[in-house]
């Protein structure tokens, strides 16, 4: 398959053994009881297996209004998925999976989501401190508070629940080039977070500036609890909810879903570089 076949929303990418592992939302209904995950394997991004099954959602009790933002995540040997499902009280929240392989099959580890109860939450990434303490970052939804917010919460250190209260990190409305109305709904999806190599801490997130965009902010502590300032978007032309990664060649990627109209979305990969005041791509 090519990245052209593939319709996928929020691609997340892990290398690993010479390889790379595709995964997404089923996008087909934005991944509504679509009963699950899969994996594509590749070796140049732009050649991919045949979708393999990683996590049955039906099999497990969680195939509801979201099977959503599947990310894979290699912590201590093993590999853990975040991923976001409707909870009981028909909130959306995140939880964590695991399983010994990238292609799984991947099992519940959490005992409901990591994210509050109360809460309409989404799109959680790992993120690991300097210090090897583990924390999810996550939005709480615009859907319930208007103006949607990126929040993180420490984790236990067997990624299986949270072991805090949430931390408010910014608002939507904070976003770069955005103009603040009083009671106006304002997104934030896909957080992802990445530390150069000299230290800086950034985060990549999205939200709609004059269409779906993907900012770009950083940490002036250098730690997640920030203060976090917004810096100009890396691309603003209806692709977002992406994630950084190294490629087989060490170099620097953006992986992003492009266009963002339902049934259109493709993995779209950029190069990317860092650079004294922060990060940018290639087009």
């Amino acid at each position: 398959m090519k990245n052209a076949d593939i319709n996928i929303r929020d691609p997340f990418v892990l290398c690993e053994n010479g390889r790379y592992y595709l995964y997404g939302t089923r996008a087909a209904g934005f991944g509504m009881r679509t009963g699950g995950f899969d994996v594509y394997v590749g070796a140049d991004l732009e050649n991919w297996s045949d979708p393999k099954p990683v996590f049955d959602s039906a099999a497990c009790g969680v195939n509801g209004a979201s099977n959503w933002a599947p990310e894979v995540h290699k912590f201590e040997g093993r590999y853990y998925m975040f991923a976001t499902f409707e909870q009981k009280n028909g909130n959306r929240g995140t939880y964590s999976l695991v399983a010994d392989s990238p292609t799984g099959p991947f099992v519940p580890l959490s005992d409901g989501a990591l994210t509050p109860f109360d809460w309409y939450s989404l799109d959680g990434t790992l993120y690991v401190s300097p210090a090897g303490e583990p924390w999810l970052v996550f939005c709480h939804e615009h859907v319930q508070i208007l103006n949607g917010t990126v929040c993180a919460v420490p984790l236990s250190r067997d990624l299986a629940r949270a072991v805090g209260e949430p931390v408010l990190l910014f608002k939507g409305s904070d976003a770069y080039g955005v103009s603040y109305k009083e009671g106006e709904r304002y997104v934030t999806d896909g957080p992802f977070l990445w530390r150069t190599g000299n230290g800086g801490l950034y985060m990549i997130w999205s939200t709609f500036i004059h269409g779906y965009a993907q900012c770009l902010a950083v940490s002036e502590s250098g730690g997640v609890t920030g203060p976090w300032r917004q810096l100009p978007p890396l691309f603003t032309e209806d692709g977002g909810h992406g994630m950084l990664f190294r490629d087989l060649e060490s170099g620097l990627r953006l992986t992003l879903h492009c266009p963002n109209r339902s049934l259109d979305e493709r993995p779209v990969f950029f190069r990317a570089k860092e650079h004294a005041g922060g990060i940018e791509i290639e087009k």
